[in-house]
C-alpha cells in the first residue's frame, strides 16, 4: 500500500458505492436512503497498476454538537486528518450546495491534497452540476458514474503522480536492514501472524457495548458508540496487535428478534453480522450484565456454536453490578442450564468503559482459540474409546449389538472425529453425546464445538446384498408343481 484514499462528502452522494468498486468486493452496505454509512470503513483498493487503502466515510453533517450526527462528522474529520489524499464527492445531478461549499473550505485547510469528484454524472443532465463544481475552488472534477464504472481512468491518471510522490518518501524512510523471512512450517500448529491474524468477531443485542469494547482494546475512539441503540450498521474489521496477539476484529450490528426486524436496511446489517460471524474463528458473545441471556442472546450463541466457530461469553458492564459474586454465581448457573452445548466455554466479566477484564477476555480468546485447533492421535483416541465402550457399552436394539470398532479425527477447526461402527443408523442420539461429553472431559476441549459421525465400515462380504435362498425362492424356478 502506498498511500490512503479518504471518500468524503454530503450523504447518499454515492461514497459507499465507490469505496466497493475499488475494493471490487460489496463490503460497505449500499442503500438509497441518506446517512447508511456511520462508520469508517478500510478496504484494500486496486485501480490499474495502484494499490491503495480507501476510507469509506460517514456523510459530513453541518452538525458540530455530541449527537450522533456531530460524533459522525469528528469521526470523519478524524478520517480527512489521517489520510494521504481526500476523494471530496458531490452529486452532479443535485448541483453544488450550500454544505459542499461548506466542507470544500474544510477540506482546502485540512487535507493537502483533495481531489474533486462530481458523482452520477453519466447523462447530459449533471453537465449544469459539474460546471458548478468548478466554483468550489478545488480544480477540475472528475466526471464519474461510481454505479456504473465511469469516470475511473481519469481519477487513474490523478492519482498516478501522487503515488510516485509517495512510493518515493516511503522509500527514503523506510530503514536499510535485512529482515531474515522463516518459512512457515505446514505442519506446525496453527499460530495467529500479521498476514493471517486471528479473526474475531463480537456478536450480540442493540446497545450491548461491543462498538465500545472494540475502542477500548484498540486504546482510541476508532468505532461510533453512543447512548442510542443500533448505531453500528456495517461489519467493521480492523486489524491490530492485542497484546501481542495478531487479530482482526469485527465489530457487527446488534441482532434484535427477527420478527422486529423490519427495514431493509437493518436486514441488511444483521446479514452482514452472520457473515462475520461464518468467517470468524473466535465469536465473543456480549451479553448486557443487568439483562443477560435473554432469548437472543441464547439464539445469537447457538448460532456461532452451529456455525462451529469458537465462543467466548463476555459479560459486560460488570463495573454496575452491586452484587456481583451472587450475580456470577446465578450467570453460571444459568450459563449451564441455557446453553448446555456450550457447556465448559470461557465466561468472562468485563467493563468496556473502564477497560476491567480486557486481560482476561484476551487469554479467554487465546484459550478457546487453542482448544478449537487441537487435534488428538488416532492411537490416543481408540485407546479412549476402549475405555469408554467398557464403562458403558452401546445399546443392542433389536438383539442386534452395535460395534464401534476404529476412531479417528478427521479435522479441527472445530474438532471432528469419525467413528466406524455396524448399524450407525441405529445408534442414539445420547450415546453420542456421551462419548462428546467425554472427548470434552478426558482431553481438555471446555466449550469449543466438537463434531462426531458415525459410519458404516464397508462390509466385504459380496452375498451380503443378495435375497437369501428360501423354499418359496425354490418353487419360483421349479414351478408351481413343485413341493
Amino acid at each position: 500500500m502506498t498511500f490512503s484514499l479518504a471518500i468524503v462528502g454530503r450523504p447518499n452522494v454515492g461514497k459507499s458505492t465507490l469505496f466497493n468498486r475499488l475494493v471490487g468486493k460489496r463490503l460497505a452496505l449500499v442503500d438509497d436512503q441518506p446517512g447508511v454509512t456511520r462508520d469508517l470503513r478500510e478496504g484494500a483498493a486496486r485501480l490499474g497498476d495502484l494499490r491503495f487503502t480507501v476510507i469509506d466515510t460517514a456523510g459530513l453533517e453541518e452538525a458540530t454538537d455530541e449527537s450522533l450526527q456531530g460524533r459522525m462528522r469528528k469521526l470523519t474529520e478524524r478520517a480527512v486528518d489521517m489520510a494521504d489524499i481526500c476523494l471530496f464527492m458531490i452529486d452532479a445531478r443535485t448541483g453544488v450546495t450550500p454544505t459542499d461549499e461548506v466542507f470544500a473550505d474544510i477540506l482546502r485547510k485540512r487535507s493537502r491534497h483533495v481531489i474533486l469528484a462530481a458523482n452520477k454524472a453519466e447523462g447530459s443532465a449533471a453537465d449544469a452540476g459539474v460546471i458548478e463544481a468548478y466554483g468550489l475552488g478545488l480544480g477540475e472534477p472528475i466526471r464519474l458514474s461510481a454505479e456504473h464504472g465511469e469516470g475511473l481512468n481519469d481519477l487513474y491518471s490523478v492519482l498516478m503522480p501522487l503515488s510516485d510522490g509517495f512510493a518515493e518518501r516511503a522509500a527514503a524512510d523506510a530503514p536499510d536492514v535485512d529482515v531474515a523471512v522463516d518459512e512457515d512450517d505446514p505442519d506446525a500448529p496453527r499460530v495467529p501472524t500479521a498476514s493471517k491474524p486471528l479473526q474475531i468477531a463480537v456478536v450480540g443485542r442493540p446497545n450491548a457495548g461491543k462498538s465500545t469494547l472494540i475502542n477500548k482494546i484498540l486504546g482510541e475512539d476508532r468505532l461510533l458508540t453512543g447512548p442510542e441503540a443500533g448505531i453500528t450498521r456495517d461489519a467493521i474489521s480492523l486489524q491490530i496487535e492485542w497484546d501481542g496477539l495478531h487479530t482482526r476484529i469485527f465489530d457487527t450490528a446488534g441482532m434484535r428478534k427477527k420478527a422486529r426486524v423490519q427495514e431493509k436496511l437493518e436486514k441488511l446489517s444483521v446479514g452482514d453480522g452472520l457473515r462475520a460471524v461464518k468467517f470468524a474463528e473466535v465469536v465473543i458473545v456480549l451479553l448486557d450484565a443487568a439483562i443477560p441471556f435473554e432469548q437472543q442472546d441464547l439464539r445469537i450463541a447457538d448460532l456461532a456454536e452451529r456455525e462451529g466457530r469458537a465462543v467466548v461469553i463476555a459479560i459486560n458492564k460488570w463495573d454496575l453490578e452491586p452484587e456481583k459474586q451472587q450475580k456470577l454465581r446465578d450467570l453460571r448457573e444459568a450459563f449451564e442450564r441455557l446453553l448446555p452445548q456450550l457447556r465448559g466455554a470461557p465466561m468472562v466479566t468485563v467493563s468496556a468503559v473502564t477497560g476491567k477484564g480486557l486481560d482476561r477476555l484476551r487469554a479467554a480468546v487465546e484459550q478457546a482459540h487453542d482448544v478449537w485447533n487441537r487435534r488428538i492421535t488416532t492411537a490416543q483416541l481408540n485407546r479412549w474409546l476402549t475405555g469408554m465402550l467398557e464403562q458403558h457399552p452401546p445399546p443392542a436394539p433389536g438383539g442386534k449389538r452395535i460395534k464401534l470398532r476404529y476412531m479417528t479425527q478427521a479435522k479441527t477447526r472445530p474438532p471432528g472425529f469419525v467413528v466406524m461402527c455396524s448399524h450407525p443408523d441405529k445408534l442414539p442420539e445420547s450415546y453420542t453425546r456421551y462419548l462428546v461429553n467425554g472427548l470434552r472431559v478426558d482431553f481438555d476441549m471446555p466449550g469449543t464445538p466438537i463434531r462426531l459421525h458415525m459410519r458404516s465400515q464397508n462390509d466385504k462380504n459380496p452375498y451380503k446384498a443378495r435375497k437369501k435362498s428360501g423354499p418359496s425362492s425354490l418353487r419360483k424356478h421349479l414351478g408351481k408343481g413343485s413341493k
